[in-house]
């Protein structure tokens, strides 16, 4: 599960850059009080599914850090499309707008809000042969503990613990339960189980994000059928599953191939939700 990733532009106080260019000085709010959040979405053969939805998040999240955006969704997406555009038409690219504070002590100045949208090469993973998951000791911070309600780099430590003891165990990733004990998400991406042919994935209480690739996939399964139940799911569950798959902007729908020394197969409700999100995303605007 190793990310490679190739060419990278970046638009800057209004240019485009190559390379990973310096954004963040030792005096900058973000550098070191985390005043920073982003959003993530894919582009591939000239598609961008879901891109006006990413763009909003990420202001919404900006907003919520007390931030004050000095661009809006739409050209967030604009300005998208055209980083999408300098690259071959078959690349696979990651699409990460980005907002932080520049100044302010504790309280980031929100007049001081700066942007950048970068665009680069990498590849999406495969939904097949899927990922292997052990349980984390690291857990979900409350709403109350932590700025949930936002995509936002301060969150991300913590998901870099959970990777490090999956790791360590030999694991690809984790499944990550909330601060009551009941299973959240896995460690960087949303969780789905199957069980004599319905859906389930855990109902949102704050404590992780609802992802639009997590929104999109229920949408579709429901819409083609399928019963999807949004519900605490305890972790006992997970064992006994028939099936078991994520769903993220990283690599899209995966199936999780073992999860601690449980193996599953990927299932027809698994490639029924990657063959539908995959038809979806082709169905849209191409660049």
């Amino acid at each position: 599960m190793k990310a490679v990733v190739g060419k990278a532009l970046t638009y800057l106080d209004g240019t485009w850059v190559e390379g990973n260019p310096p954004l963040l000085g030792p005096m900058t709010h973000a550098s070191w009080l985390a005043s920073f959040v982003f959003d993530g979405a894919r582009a591939f053969n000239g598609y961008a599914p879901d891109l006006d939805k990413h763009s909003a998040r990420c202001i919404d999240s900006a907003v919520r850090l007390g931030l004050k955006p000095p661009f809006d969704a739409d050209q967030i997406e604009r300005l998208s499309w055209e980083g999408i555009r300098k690259f071959p038409s078959d690349a696979e690219l990651y699409v990460r707008p980005m907002f932080w504070a520049e100044t302010g002590f504790m309280i980031p100045d929100p007049e001081s809000t700066r942007f950048a949208l970068s665009v680069y090469e990498a590849k999406i993973p495969p939904g097949e042969p899927g990922f292997s998951a052990t349980l984390s000791t690291c857990r979900r911070p409350l709403p109350e503990m932590a700025p949930t309600d936002a995509k936002c780099a301060a969150l991300y430590p913590n998901v870099s613990r959970m990777f490090i003891e999956a790791r360590a165990k030999g694991f690809d990733t984790a499944v990550v339960l909330d601060a009551w004990g009941d299973v959240a998400e896995f460690a960087n991406a949303n969780l789905f189980m199957v069980k004599d042919g319905v859906v389930h994935s855990p109902a949102l209480n704050g404590t992780f994000l609802n992802g639009i690739t997590r929104q999109r996939v229920i949408d579709l399964l429901r819409d083609n059928g399928k019963k999807v139940v949004e519900r605490k799911i305890k972790y006992g569950e997970i064992i006994d599953a028939d099936e078991l798959f994520s769903s993220g902007n990283w690599a899209k729908v995966q199936t999780c191939a073992r999860f601690e020394n449980h193996y599953f197969q990927p299932g027809p409700t698994f490639r029924a939700a990657h063959e539908l999100y995959w038809n979806f995303a082709k169905s849209g605007r191409r660049a």
